[in-house]
């Protein structure tokens, strides 16, 4: 991946910063029910609403050098998003409002309840936020065999900037109200989360091709990388390694499969407008 000299990707660092107090509330409902980018355990976000960490001056620490250059290029990747998605936004009428970058390690506060690393990856739509911490790409590696390279980093950035702009979109208000609804069974819930991670891999696709346009970002490898990790994460492969099997009703994420081919769908087409995994799903 080539780097560029463009920042200020609205990313706020908390690590080194030592614990949070934090506290549980409804916000801990709202992110139970936020389908994350690894497929966390649901139970392990609702049981941290009874923990605090308190914080202390001696906690903090000072970041090396690798994990200031970690920053530099997360900033730089959100300064990326944030110019494709104000493109795309104005190309469709509309206007685009940036997200914030929130880099953590272990715990830390947010408006959906406590962030945790066993969580992966997440957008909160209460503060309009990505969580990240940088552990888990340590996890998506010797857990599921994906290859992490810098690319791999951009494309799970760019797919919770997806969820984000579903949230603008109105997606996500929708897909909540599903989920508060009676008519839908849990297999057509599960459906429904399926879909809204499915679009989230096709705007980071459709991401991935306008900012390749219009910054010459991807060298050799780098689509590879994405759609190594993607597939790493269907949820088939997810079952198949933790448990021997694959029940396909239980999916919330997509298979292997689906997640390359919407990513994929996305990069190819370079058309937001391409990307409604809804209706081509829940027929």
């Amino acid at each position: 991946m080539r780097w560029t000299d463009d920042r200020g990707g609205n990313v706020e660092d908390r690590r080194g910063s030592g614990g949070a107090i934090v506290g549980g509330g409804l916000g801990t409902i709202i992110i139970a029910a936020i389908v994350f980018f690894l497929g966390g355990d649901p139970s392990a976000i609702l049981n941290s609403e009874n923990i605090a960490q308190s914080s202390s001056a001696d906690a903090k620490r000072e970041l090396s050098a690798n994990e200031q250059k970690i920053g530099e290029m997360v900033d730089m990747m959100g300064k990326w998003n944030i110019i494709t998605w104000d493109q795309i936004f104005k190309e469709n009428g509309i206007i685009y409002e940036k997200p914030k970058i929130i880099l953590f390690e272990s715990t830390t506060s947010s408006r959906c309840g406590i962030a945790q690393s066993a969580m992966g990856p997440f957008y909160c739509p209460a503060d309009q936020s990505i969580y990240m911490d940088m552990s888990f790409f340590n996890e998506l590696q010797s857990r599921f065999g994906a290859k992490v390279t810098e690319f791999t980093i951009a494309y799970v950035l760019a797919h919770e900037v997806g969820h984000h702009v579903q949230n603008l979109l109105g997606t996500l208000n929708e897909t909540d109200k599903a989920r508060g609804s009676a008519r839908y069974s849990e297999a057509q819930l599960n459906q429904i989360s399926v879909a809204t991670e499915l679009q989230a891999d096709f705007y980071a696709g459709v991401w991935a091709k306008k900012t390749d346009t219009n910054k010459n970002i991807l060298e050799p490898g780098d689509l590879e990388s994405a759609i190594n990790a993607a597939e790493a994460v269907g949820d088939d492969n997810i079952q198949k390694r933790s448990q021997g099997y694959v029940n396909q009703e239980s999916f919330t994420h997509g298979s292997s499969a689906q997640r390359k081919e919407w990513f994929m769908k996305g990069y190819n087409s370079g058309d937001i407008k391409q990307g409604d995994t809804f209706s081509q799903l829940l027929r």
